[in-house]
């Protein structure tokens, strides 16, 4: 198998594990093309392709997410991983893991790890990395290694999300969800809420936002209920997706634009957080993204009208 076969097949793997270490669709892609830039100028064939592309991305990512890391301590109002509506990676083996370790819930728990205790939780609690192929990647010793997972687990545990085990009834009650939400249906919006629901928005400050955060299923349906059915009537659309394993709906303009991505985390049979990326520099690898200032001006003089 030449280069280009061996690094094709083992992209998927790579742009996962990036992902999965800095948050960023567009950060992982640029780590993924530096890694190839650089197994494409060794010299030399690594004993294991997969090990030399898995630590060198490894390497990258860590690099990224430390500069990365003062950005976000800037940033305007709630920060959110960029949604990613397919991961590359499939195991039918892990799959449920994959995608629980992909979920937004689990990404924002892993913000409270080091960049060095993320990639080593990552290597090993979502690929099953061995601990010498890890200390390889990070460049620590099996023991500081192991010691690194320990340390991440313990951050991870008290957080660590659960979700509902059967997809079907996720998509249905999501269904259920984003009907109401067209119809403007306040008391079957509250019925499909935990008490205690949050309504999260990240916007960066750079697009108009109900609000940061909103508690309480009283207080989410009314917003959500008096809010959406104006967007529908200007046109606006939706299609629900599957975004980070998750729940979720691609919300668009009339011209097909991308306006923002809804993502809902749900657990006994009710949704327990529903956050909202607005951001436009979070959705552009999604598609063309829509003016969403211009259609909330729309939305100011429809309501004058």
């Amino acid at each position: 198998m030449d280069k280009i076969a061996e690094f094709e097949e083992l992209r998927p793997l790579l742009f996962s594990i990036a992902y999965r270490i800095l948050g960023s669709v567009g950060e992982a892609e640029d780590a993924v093309q530096e890694t190839w830039l650089r197994f494409d100028g060794s010299s030399t064939r690594p004993a294991s392709t997969k090990a030399f592309l898995s630590a060198t991305v490894t390497r990258i990512s860590i690099d990224v997410l430390r500069s990365a890391r003062v950005r976000r301590e800037e940033y305007v109002g709630p920060w959110f991983p960029e949604p990613l509506l397919s991961d590359p990676y499939q195991d039918p083996d892990r799959s449920a893991e994959l995608a629980d370790s992909v979920s937004m819930a689990a990404l924002l728990l892993l913000e409270r790890l080091s960049p060095l205790e993320r990639a080593v939780f990552v290597l090993r609690e979502v690929f099953a990395f061995g601990f010498d192929e890890i200390a390889e990647a990070v460049g620590r010793s099996e023991a500081a290694c192991r010691q690194l997972v320990v340390r991440a687990r313990r951050h991870m545990q008290d957080g660590r999300p659960r979700f509902a085990a059967d997809r079907r009834q996720r998509q249905e009650l999501a269904t259920r969800f984003f009907g109401a939400l067209r119809n403007g249906d306040v008391g079957e919006l509250r019925e499909l809420l935990a008490a205690d629901v949050q309504l999260i928005g990240d916007g960066g400050g750079k697009a108009p936002q109900l609000a940061t955060t909103i508690v309480g299923a009283a207080k989410v349906a009314r917003l959500l209920g008096a809010n959406f059915p104006r967007l529908f009537r200007i046109d606006v659309t939706f299609e629900q997706r599957e975004i980070n394993g998750q729940p979720g709906a691609v919300f668009r303009d009339r011209a097909g634009k991308v306006l923002n991505a809804v993502v809902l985390d749900v657990l006994d049979g009710r949704i327990q957080t529903i956050r909202g990326v607005l951001n436009p520099d979070k959705l552009d690898h999604i598609g063309p993204v829509a003016d969403a200032w211009a259609l909330n001006r729309e939305l100011r003089q429809g309501r004058r009208g």
